[in-house]
């Protein structure tokens, strides 16, 4: 039996980053993954998600482009190309992320991996009939999507009328009406994507308004914005039934039916830690996630778990920062993660951008805080390229630290931005000396510096 360092089980963003950065470290590695490396996010989410949120937003902008003084004629969009493109590009970076585990000299386990317990010399991995040991066990299992108890639900995932965002990415066609059940990052993207190229969109959420626990006032921007594009919203309404050709919901009370060609199910997900062993480690669980600690270790020594399976963040980046800390652990060198520092982002147009506190959640922990919201077009060069945005920025300071802890924004490069306001807020720098830093000009980003002198 083979014997390795570290044993990583799972090759998504948190998983074969891992690999990559204990074999750096001069540790011997190797990364289980029964699929594709790249996970999830790869595959199946961020990066096939913005590839076909890349080509709408063009096609939106060849249609829409009248009030910028170009104006175009016969504009189409090929859906089945657009499909092609990102099927090509899910490729090339899953072939990179495979040549540079051989640069690493990662051992890669196409299989799916089995944890048996442990060993003489540490945790043992079984995949397609063969043993592999590690002096330390890596979960990075994943998470998968959420399958509520509704009655049709199951029938519907079987027969290819409700998909999930695994399927939906790969429909070679458009459907002419789509309900989505869930309006969330992953519903709101994938339901702007259709509604932006001519699919009839409704979007039944359970809560009363969407994108979760985004700032409220962004989410009446959003939701005013995907309203003009003719998305419908079915606010805390509740699925009851799925169909052969309809969904059936409740809405005030009252049971009413919508009729549609293909259902996208977009209600969550959860950690993926069933059939993968867990149980044979006496693991600490919170449901299916499994606990750790701030470097990323569980109750049992040399185990750790990082990225979806231990339901913190379930964000790429997320993972890849708790890969970094996983082994600089193992390899003795000080560090921890923070969790109150991790920015989100929702790709929609406009985009929505957020780090660190809202102004309720710091007041709930008893800071004295100030919010400061200014319209985005302060800044010179969003008025510019932007038509009737209703764009703001939100900075959330402590008065009495004199430091920024938060940062809420929707609008225009909202998703590039906000790695400015995590570092400030990372560095915790005071107002005074951010004052200080020098912007270029004319960016959208300015909108920054002119919210810090309205503090």
């Amino acid at each position: 039996m083979e014997l390795f360092d570290v044993l990583v089980l799972g090759g998504g963003p948190g998983g074969y980053l891992c690999a990559e950065r204990a074999a750096q470290s001069g540790l011997k590695a190797a990364v289980f993954e029964k699929k594709a490396l790249g996970g999830t996010c790869l595959n199946e989410g961020c990066i096939p998600t913005k590839t076909l949120l890349n080509s709408s937003k063009m096609y939106r902008h060849a249609k829409e482009s009248e009030a910028f003084g170009v104006t175009s004629e016969g504009v189409k969009y090929d859906h089945a190309k657009v499909i092609e493109r990102k099927d090509k590009v899910v490729k090339t970076l899953v072939s990179g992320v495979g040549a540079t585990m051989k640069a690493n000299k990662v051992t890669v386990i196409s299989a799916n991996g089995v944890i048996k317990g442990r060993g003489d010399n540490g945790f043992i991995i079984e995949a397609d009939g063969q043993s592999y040991e590690g002096k330390r066990l890596v979960i990075a299992s994943g998470s998968e999507t959420v399958v509520p108890p509704v009655p049709g639900l199951k029938e519907g995932l079987e027969s290819g009328f409700v998909v999930t965002n695994r399927e939906v990415l790969d429909e070679k066609t458009l459907p002419k009406d789509l309900v989505v059940i869930g309006g969330g990052v992953i519903g709101l993207e994938m339901a702007y994507y259709f509604a932006s190229v001519g699919t009839n969109v409704t979007v039944i959420e359970m809560m009363p308004k969407i994108a979760g626990a985004t700032d409220a006032e962004i989410c009446k921007v959003l939701t005013d914005a995907f309203e003009k594009r003719g998305m419908v919203f079915k606010l805390s309404c509740k699925v009851l039934e799925v169909k052969k050709d309809s969904v059936i919901y409740e809405e005030n009370g009252e049971k009413k039916e919508i009729k549609c060609d293909k259902v996208l199910l977009s209600a969550g997900r959860k950690p993926s830690t069933a059939n993968i062993g867990i149980e044979t480690l006496g693991l600490d669980m919170d449901r299916a996630a499994i606990k750790t600690d701030r470097h990323l270790c569980t109750n049992v020594s040399g185990v750790y778990a990082i990225g979806d399976c231990n339901g913190k963040l379930m964000l790429a980046h997320t993972a890849y920062r708790e890969a970094e800390v996983a082994v600089n652990h193992m390899t003795g060198k000080t560090d921890e993660m923070r969790y109150d520092v991790i920015p989100s982002v929702i790709y929609t147009d406009p985009e929505v951008a957020s780090v660190g506190l809202s102004k309720e959640a710091a007041e709930e922990r008893g800071m004295t805080v100030k919010e400061v919201k200014l319209p985005m077009s302060y800044a010179g060069r969003y008025l510019a390229e932007t038509e009737g945005g209703k764009g703001f920025i939100k900075l959330i300071v402590d008065t009495d630290k004199k430091r920024l802890v938060g940062c809420h924004m929707v609008g225009s490069y909202a998703s590039e931005i906000i790695m400015t306001a995590t570092m400030m807020i990372d560095t915790e720098l005071t107002p005074s000396r951010l004052q200080k830093l020098v912007f270029p000009h004319p960016t959208v980003v300015e909108i920054i510096r002119e919210a810090i002198f309205h503090i």
